[in-house]
């Protein structure tokens, strides 16, 4: 009959403290660079695609890419502020906060991405057609960005508690 093992019990780990509390500030790392990075890539296609339509007669109006580049950096600064917070032992609420954080970047990020993304097509089209339209567009890509900008002011609030 083979013999049981004991399970030994971790000297370090305590119930605040578990081994796998760190896992959650690793998964808000990813979702903040993950999903940042993606709406910052579909804001960067989608209005790519009416920078080029219209490149012929107004080709100075990258300012869609740039302001979706951005959101990618919410999303940077934020994975970087997490993993370097990381310690051996580490308490759950910290691990719950950091998660929160990233997915606080992460998907005001994405949404923020979607919204340069649709209003820079559909806005650098009008603005080639109708000059008066250009100022327009830049305030509705700034209200467009700030949403990413709300999320990494939540996240940075939450990383500091």
């Amino acid at each position: 009959m083979p013999r049981l093992k004991a399970h030994r019990i971790d000297p370090e780990a305590t119930l605040d403290q578990p081994k796998y509390a760190f896992f959650f500030c690793i998964m808000g790392a990813v979702s903040a660079i993950v999903f940042s990075t993606l709406g910052a890539a579909y804001g960067t296609a989608k209005s790519a695609i009416g920078i080029s339509s219209m490149a012929v007669k107004h080709p100075e109006s990258i300012i869609p890419v740039v302001m979706a580049g951005i959101i990618a950096i919410y999303g940077l600064v934020v994975s970087v502020l997490l993993t370097g917070s990381l310690i051996k032992m580490y308490p759950t609420y910290k691990g719950f906060l950091n998660l929160g954080a990233g997915l606080a970047v992460g998907l005001s990020g994405m949404a923020a991405g979607f919204a340069i993304g649709v209003v820079g097509d559909a806005g650098v089209r009008a603005a080639a057609q109708q000059p008066k339209l250009f100022v327009g567009l830049i305030l509705i890509q700034i209200f467009s960005e700030v949403l990413g900008l709300y999320g990494l002011i939540v996240a940075i609030y939450l990383f500091t508690k």
